[in-house]
């Protein structure tokens, strides 16, 4: 069944346009490369939304706010941040393998987590997590003989499975495929002259019909001479009863444009990027970009680094001992405005105690003698 074909249709009423009836559209790539593929590497909207999120992640500001200072090192690497946050976005879990030195715990090293499947036992914890690399299965216990974990699992929310997050290509992969179609169709469009060419018409006097060495005959010199770039505009020259007739789009069958658009937001809306940040037309949702930066950071950029943040710093408890992280918000010039306020409100507020409103500021309280 056709994913965009509706079953049964009259066959004189056009339910879609002609781009998303093609023949490369019965089906959604399966595979996590197919779907990688169509969501962030041949799509722009999805690649930017990514990016965006997944850099702007990488360069928030982290302190440690608890536990021992060399364990910040192993963190706080822009690199390391920024593809935990991409596999989250695009597979919803991300790996890390703690690779042991002589002193403790050296490096955390990433896994792809479309190579990762996690072994667990009869009442339902992981037990294992099997990587498989270069065709052979390597199997990292989740824990080592200290206790300490192996592998560090992050993943986001998915309330269909215990074990394994989702990530945001399920969500967008239908619109990342409708846009990468109607820009493919739009391709076609502008290499025909942004207009379908026309037919040729055979009416002899006779009545008779052209023969298939004759049919074959006259697409090749068709597409010899008049075809591609470097012979547009050349005048066709027609004979033997062939006539011209040219053929044009409907307003309905130009309506790609208004969904490519709408399938551009889709697309950013399942990463959770503002559309006005990529610069889709057709968002009034935001006053301005400062609005827009504002929300990113609020409702998705910050959520998912804490939620990084205290996986990480889980994990590296079994080795480290208590270890918290946080962002330093007020770092972040886009919610200057926001903490500026928060301090007026707090500082109007007569009742409260010097101490007291430095403890809601996030500062600790000072001794007094």
């Amino acid at each position: 069944m056709s994913w965009f074909g509706r079953k049964s249709a009259p066959a004189s009423t056009p339910a879609w346009p002609p781009f998303m009836a093609a023949a490369d559209s019965d089906a959604l790539p399966r595979s996590y490369q197919g779907r990688l593929a169509e969501v962030f590497i041949n799509n722009p909207v999805g690649q930017r939304s990514v990016r965006l999120v997944a850099g702007t992640v990488a360069a928030l500001p982290i302190d440690q706010t608890e536990g021992r200072e060399q364990v910040r090192a192993l963190v706080a690497r822009p690199q390391l941040l920024e593809t935990i946050a991409s596999q989250l976005l695009l597979h919803g879990n991300a790996y890390l393998y703690c690779v042991e030195g002589p002193n403790g715990l050296a490096e955390l090293s990433p896994l792809r987590p479309e190579k990762v499947s996690v072994s667990v036992d009869e009442r339902g914890w992981p037990a294992a997590y099997v990587y498989r690399a270069g065709g052979r299965p390597v199997r990292y216990p989740a824990r080592d003989k200290l206790a300490r974990r192996q592998v560090i699992h992050l993943r986001a929310l998915h309330p269909g499975d215990d074990q394994m997050g989702l990530g945001c290509m399920d969500a967008a992969i239908s619109a990342a495929s409708l846009h990468n179609r109607a820009t493919r169709w739009n391709k076609s469009l502008l290499d025909n002259g942004a207009r379908p060419s026309g037919a040729m018409v055979y009416e002899p006097g006779d009545g008779s019909s052209l023969t298939a060495d004759q049919v074959g005959r006259l697409r090749e010199q068709i597409e010899a001479h008049f075809s591609g770039t470097q012979n547009a505009g050349r005048p066709l020259l027609l004979e033997g009863g062939l006539k011209w007739q040219s053929l044009s789009l409907s307003p309905s069958d130009m309506d790609f444009v208004a969904l490519k658009e709408a399938a551009g937001r889709d697309i950013a809306l399942a990463f959770g990027v503002p559309p006005v940040l990529l610069g889709l037309p057709g968002d009034t949702a935001y006053a301005n970009l400062r609005e827009a930066g504002r929300a990113l950071y609020r409702q998705t950029v910050l959520p998912l680094a804490e939620r990084m943040l205290d996986g990480l710093a889980d994990g590296l408890s079994d080795w480290f001992g208590k270890v918290s992280f946080a962002v330093d918000v007020d770092r972040i010039s886009e919610l200057i405005e926001d903490r500026e306020r928060l301090w007026q409100r707090i500082e109007a507020a007569t009742f409260l105690s010097r101490n007291e409103k430095r403890e809601q500021l996030g500062f600790k309280p000072e001794n007094r003698e």
